[in-house]
């Protein structure tokens, strides 16, 4: 269902609801009230991502792929500032599969943009694990330090601390190959 049609449909609710404490029907009222609320939210947090977001917390990304594959089109189903997440979630199941695969998605939510830091570093963090696969040690680098850099919280320091470890492994095996 499009925002369009939600929207109309929460503001007829609204209008219901204050139809109902005009006549007198209070307890009706609020129920209306919640419901009303409820419709509100789903136009800015699709239910959807909120269902796949609680599933990928639990680490079933079965069921979390099952819940974002019911976006047929995101770009009229979500709000504009969700197609980033959007992008980055399914990035985040494609990686478990295939991680080369996953590169175009969490590029695609860098450039539509994310909000919060924590999850631009973890995009960067992805992209610098297939620089690493790609064995592009330079972009890796660049991109852990940009990880680095948008991990204001440390939320993410022991994978970037595990991330440099693994390039520093890697060049360990770059000189025993060379010789």
């Amino acid at each position: 269902m499009s925002n369009l049609v939600r929207i109309i449909i929460c503001s007829a609710l609204l209008i219901g609801t204050v139809a109902l404490f005009w006549t007198g029907n209070w307890g009706w009222g609020i129920l209306g009230v919640l419901i009303t609320i409820l419709g509100f939210v789903t136009v800015f947090f699709h239910e959807y991502m909120l269902i796949a977001q609680w599933y990928m917390r639990k680490q079933n990304m079965a069921a979390a792929e099952k819940w974002l594959r019911k976006i047929t089109n995101y770009e009229k189903q979500l709000i504009p500032q969700q197609h980033g997440y959007y992008n980055m979630l399914i990035g985040l199941i494609e990686s478990q599969r295939a991680p080369m695969q996953s590169e175009k998605y969490f590029k695609k939510a860098l450039a539509l943009g994310l909000h919060m830091d924590h999850n631009i570093a973890l995009a960067k963090l992805s992209l610098a694990g297939v620089a690493m696969a790609k064995r592009n040690k330079r972009e890796a680098e660049k991109l852990l330090q940009e990880a680095k850099k948008a991990d204001k919280n440390k939320l993410l320091a022991d994978q970037i601390k595990m991330m440099k470890d693994q390039m520093g492994m890697m060049d360990k095996q770059q000189i025993r190959y060379n010789r």
